[in-house]
């Protein structure tokens, strides 16, 4: 129904009630015109309570004209015999209108004490939307269907003037109007359509304008408009400031790798660089040695040299791992194979500390970039060598699982508490109960974690006091999205 229709509809009804309270007071009661006049008198105060002043002043003025057709002498006439019953009729009058039109502004302020709670609380329900955004997705796009569906509305546009991009939402279409939103961003102007109820204004930041929004559905308080605006541009600044701090956060981790890298190299060259020096230097300064000792210094310098080159394979992997995008060159590796190819690699390391390998009779062959493992478990192994006493045992077992092989690193070292272990994986997380007392970068157990992930495996820990179990699972079948594998002359198998 129009409003104009439910306007008539009530004047009806009041018109009705005014005829029920005539034909109560005239037909079945004996009547008493004071009686009368204050029973008609509530009768438009409570229509003007209930529904406003129009249909208050039409039920005044029928009540008035009954009043004095049914009631005031001379009966059944409208005329006034006492000069007392004008001012009675016209007191009557005025209390009812002015009753009416009183009763009419308290209901007024009231609808619009609710409107303004009810704004109220649609703006904190907005805020509260921001602070809960989704970096993932479009902030603007966010903001959008947030404010459709916060205030109900048909449709609702925002235009981000720094990245240029429009973002509709509701459930309503909001074709055209791009011009003046982008106006609106430049210039700061506003645009209304009151024929499709449409409202664009602009979103200032301070006194510049960075974005502006359009709305298609409901008429808002200036007031509102602002403070949506505000919220806005609250979190369209919010978002460059967190995009800002992602920014930053990724120079200073690539830097912080960087010099990572730069002092890990500088200190692990030092072994191979020093044991070649003194095998060159002892030939040069003694070239008439035997044929033997000369065989040894340059098999010293030859293996130095080749521990030397895989360092910097390790380091040149470890920067490329760093971009998280690892690609995996799958082999067929045998696991015991493998295990002891990265135990001879940290041979020095070991030295003469009690150091065993188990593993189950058969074991299948694993599909692996064995380069890649091979940098994953020394990673593990070197973990476990520097948190354990030096003379403490190491122990390696490799055995099956359900589709899957599993590498298990323990030592004997004092445990890693409960509450931190959720974080070892994290890249330059470091414990810190022995960062100042065991050297090291907090990558290691992250890139080995990445490439195990890479391979479709899993790397968790188990540790308590005296005891810490570093597994390595690995499935034993190639995922079917990988290519099939070759072995390690390039064969397919």
């Amino acid at each position: 129904m129009s409003q104009l229709g439910r306007l008539a509809l009530r004047v009806l009804l009041s018109l009705a009630g005014v005829a029920i309270v005539t034909y109560i007071a005239y037909s079945i009661i004996p009547h008493n015109p004071t009686t009368v006049g204050f029973a008609y008198l509530l009768l438009v105060l409570l229509i003007a309570s209930m529904w406003g002043l129009v249909e208050a002043t039409l039920a005044s003025l029928a009540a008035t004209l009954t009043f004095n057709f049914f009631f005031l002498p001379p009966i059944g006439k409208f005329t006034i015999a006492d000069p007392q019953n004008w001012v009675a009729l016209f007191s009557f009058l005025v209390t009812a209108l002015i009753t009416s039109r009183l009763s009419a502004r308290v209901k007024k302020e009231a609808l619009d004490a609710v409107d303004r709670q009810r704004d109220i609380e649609r703006l904190y329900t907005f805020s509260r939307a921001i602070l809960l955004i989704d970096p993932v997705e479009p902030v603007a796009k966010q903001l959008a269907r947030k404010l459709a569906e916060v205030f109900g509305l048909r449709a609702a546009v925002l235009y981000d003037r720094r990245t240029g991009e429009i973002h509709r939402a509701g459930p309503s279409d909001f074709d055209g109007m791009e011009d003046q939103l982008r106006d609106a961003a430049s210039q700061g102007t506003s645009f209304f359509d009151p024929e499709h109820k449409r409202l664009i204004t602009a979103v200032r930041l301070g006194s510049e304008p960075i974005a502006s929004f359009a709305i298609q559905g409901a008429f808002m308080q200036d007031s509102v408009l602002q403070g949506i605006s505000n919220l806005i541009a609250i979190g369209l600044e919010r978002a460059r400031a967190q995009d800002l701090a992602h920014q930053v956060e990724a120079g200073r981790r690539s830097e912080q790798l960087r010099t990572t890298l730069i002092d890990a190299m500088a200190h692990e060259f030092k072994t191979p660089l020093t044991s070649i020096r003194a095998a060159t230097t002892s030939l040069l300064s003694s070239p008439d040695q035997s044929i033997e000792s000369r065989t040894e210094l340059l098999e010293v310098a030859d293996e130095e040299a080749r521990h030397l080159q895989a360092l910097i394979d390790d380091a040149v992997e470890m920067a490329r791992l760093e971009s998280d995008h690892i690609q995996v060159r799958r082999e067929l590796t045998d696991p015991r194979d493998l295990i002891e190819d990265v135990v001879a690699s940290l041979r020095t390391q070991i030295d003469n500390r009690p150091f065993e390998i188990h593993s189950d009779g058969s074991l299948p062959p694993l599909a692996l970039d064995r380069r890649l493992l091979k940098l994953a478990l020394k990673q593990v192994l070197d973990n476990a060598l520097k948190y354990s006493p030096p003379r403490s045992p190491i122990t390696v077992r490799l055995s099956n699982g359900a589709q899957a092989v599993n590498f298990e690193i323990t030592d004997r070292g004092p445990g890693i508490p409960e509450q931190e272990q959720g974080r070892l994986f994290e890249r330059f997380y470091r414990s810190p109960s022995v960062k100042n007392q065991v050297p090291g970068f907090g990558l290691g157990l992250a890139i080995a974690n990445n490439i195990v992930q890479a391979h479709q495996g899993e790397l968790t820990v188990n540790s308590r006091p005296g005891e810490t179990t570093f597994r390595v699972t690995l499935p034993s079948q190639t995922p079917a999205s990988q290519p099939p594998a070759r072995d390690r002359r390039g064969v397919r198998p």
